[in-house]
């Protein structure tokens, strides 16, 4: 790419960026929608929430414009559209959600309805290349797999969701680095689309930095997630890049480890696992005395560390990629006997 087209990319990101910016600020003013602090809150002022839907206006204005305008379709039509549509029902669903606090087993059928639509418009997993054993024809497979790998970090990146600026900022890293690993791959749509999230997003975390003047409420987190489960199967196969799939969950390794150790460590214990609590590893480092800022540093450090080594698997280890992974669930593991020593030593009841 030539400085010519790689300067009107950063003007166009700009320009997105500016459009999220402007739509939050008019959201702090407007919206009627309010997180009220109770016992499970971390704040102590209402706050107004819901703020997520100026990310998802800026980046559906701005993949739009990337495939009807530029001068390139970059993938099929039909996959194009079943994207927008799915992204945009479960924020329309969401949205919903941050008004009404609906169950959690209306979010998930919401949340089913909107992976549906995607599957139904042709994005599946079908033939994900494992190390040492090349592309696997999966069948049937596909369906369920792609399923659960779409619902599983839609829910992970709403559960992570919990303190000022976490996800947004680790959302504009993950999408910075996979669109510079997609553009080194050859991908144009991709490339382009994980600009346009990292700006959407950025403009969102102007006000969403601690202390927050808005939270992004479930229309953003989800959506967010969403996103970025469905963007790691279309790089995968349909977009040039043909991006390994295992990038994406590195990326975000750091949120997936935190709702997994959570999940398997609340049901272990007997509790309701899918009952509100405050127990994540970034909570609990909240409650043993770190602020909303320090904790968001230290996660947004996670995924700087995820970006650059997702860079490094790819340009060198190839088949051997997944040990990538070992060494962060080795780290991880010791995040976590941290935390847990230092909640049991305040004496936080789980």
């Amino acid at each position: 790419m030539d400085l010519i087209f790689f300067l009107r990319h950063l003007g166009f990101a700009w320009a997105i960026l500016c459009v999220s910016a402007l739509g939050t600020w008019l959201l702090i003013r407007h919206l009627k929608a309010f997180d009220v602090p109770n016992e499970r809150s971390s704040h102590t002022k209402v706050t107004p929430r819901g703020g997520g839907i100026a990310i998802v206006a800026a980046f559906l204005v701005g993949i739009s414009m990337i495939h009807y305008i530029g001068d390139k379709s970059p993938i099929s039509t039909t996959y194009f559209v079943g994207f927008l549509g799915a992204s945009f029902l479960i924020a329309a669903l969401s949205f919903y959600d941050d008004f009404k606090q609906l169950s959690f087993k209306i979010k998930l059928v919401a949340h089913v309805l909107a992976i549906l639509v995607m599957m139904l418009s042709g994005i599946v997993m079908y033939i994900p290349a494992l190390p040492f054993l090349g592309e696997i024809h999966l069948g049937w497979w596909a369906y369920p797999l792609t399923f659960i790998w779409v619902l599983g970090l839609t829910n992970s990146y709403n559960f992570i969701d919990g303190i000022d600026g976490i996800a947004a900022s680790s959302a504009v890293i993950a999408a910075l680095f996979f669109s510079y690993i997609t553009y080194h791959q050859g991908s144009l749509f991709i490339y382009l689309t994980s600009l346009v999230l990292a700006a959407a997003t950025l403009g969102f975390l102007v006000f969403n930095w601690s202390p927050a003047k808005i939270f992004m409420g479930d229309v953003g987190s989800t959506f967010l997630g969403f996103t970025f489960a469905v963007i790691a199967i279309i790089a995968a196969r349909y977009d040039h890049s043909h991006t390994s799939f295992f990038v994406m969950p590195l990326l975000l390794f750091h949120f997936i480890f935190d709702t997994a150790y959570t999940f398997t460590r609340r049901l272990l214990a007997g509790d309701h696992v899918f009952t509100a609590h405050r127990t994540h590893l970034y909570q609990l480092l909240n409650r043993t005395g770190y602020t909303h800022k320090q904790v968001t540093l230290i996660y947004s450090g996670m995924a700087m560390a995820q970006g650059f080594s997702a860079i490094w698997m790819i340009d060198n280890l190839g088949e051997s990629r997944l040990l990538m992974y070992l060494l962060f669930l080795i780290a991880y593991s010791a995040f976590a006997i941290y935390v847990m020593r230092r909640t049991k030593a305040h004496g936080i009841t789980l």
